[in-house]
């Protein structure tokens, strides 16, 4: 098995993602709020998700020594530089994860149980009791749960198709038909967030991409069990963002028919 095959496999899954009808139902102001309130999970797990790779694919500990792959090293660090310590529209130095909570604050949306979820992490709450105490769709509890579940197996070639099919090659295409479309309907308002999806496409689409698929090369080492299993994580991971956005519409839709 090899890395064409893997993505033949994802193929009918990955499709129904990007057109996945959750891009045209965001339209109105609420409808984005609703979106941001649970997506703000993704964004924060993708970091504990990319600190694992970092963990197991640099030296972050001390004493240190050089790890086997230097271009892998480089482009893992590359990230977790860009994810962590960005800058945000007005040159401000911020992690990905604060851009999106100040782009949540500028367009008036909920960041309360967000915020609390952080507080309960912070305190050594554990992450099951974090996520049961904290009022979300239970498609968003399950999204996280799987990333966590897939980072303390510690099976590497998991984890980085996870991050490779579940997020960075799945970003520019999902996000490019909601920036059109916002930009269509609000011209003037909306920048931060506009900005946090457009800083995200160009990212993802230009190197970040191409370099992950060549990670996972990497990591399955020609292992025909590995490949298998990375290919089922990728499905899996590809199935619970489904999940996320089925959620998503139907919260959205839930305060249309309330509001």
């Amino acid at each position: 098995m090899n890395i064409d095959q893997l993505q033949s496999r994802i193929a009918p899954l990955r499709a129904r993602l990007i057109e996945h009808p959750v891009y045209q139902k965001i339209a109105t102001e609420e409808e984005l709020k609703a979106f941001t309130e649970e997506h703000i999970f993704a964004v924060w797990d993708f970091m504990s998700l990319l600190k694992s790779l970092q963990q197991h694919l640099t030296c972050v500990q001390v004493p240190w020594m050089p790890t086997k792959n230097k271009e892998t090293r480089r482009f893992i660090n590359e990230i977790v530089v860009g994810e962590e310590s960005d800058f945000d529209a007005s040159g401000k130095t911020m992690s990905h994860f604060e851009m999106y909570l100040h782009a949540m604050h500028s367009m008036g949306a909920n960041t309360n149980e967000m915020s609390r979820f952080i507080q309960m992490i912070s305190t050594d709450v554990s992450l099951d009791d974090a996520l049961d105490t904290c009022e979300m769709n239970p498609e968003t509890k399950d999204f996280v749960r799987f990333t966590f579940s897939t980072i303390q197996r510690g099976k590497i070639h998991e984890i980085a198709s996870v991050f490779t099919f579940g997020r960075e090659d799945l970003i520019p295409e999902m996000f490019i038909e909601m920036v059109k479309e916002l930009k269509a309907n609000y011209p003037t308002k909306l920048q931060d967030f506009l900005f946090y999806l457009e800083r995200h496409i160009e990212i993802d689409g230009e190197d970040h991409g191409p370099l992950s698929l060549k990670l996972m090369e990497e990591v399955c080492e020609g292992d025909p069990t590995k490949w298998e299993e990375a290919t089922v994580a990728a499905e899996q991971a590809l199935r619970m963002r489904i999940g996320l956005w089925d959620g998503v519409v139907r919260k959205a839709t839930t305060f249309l028919v309330n509001a």
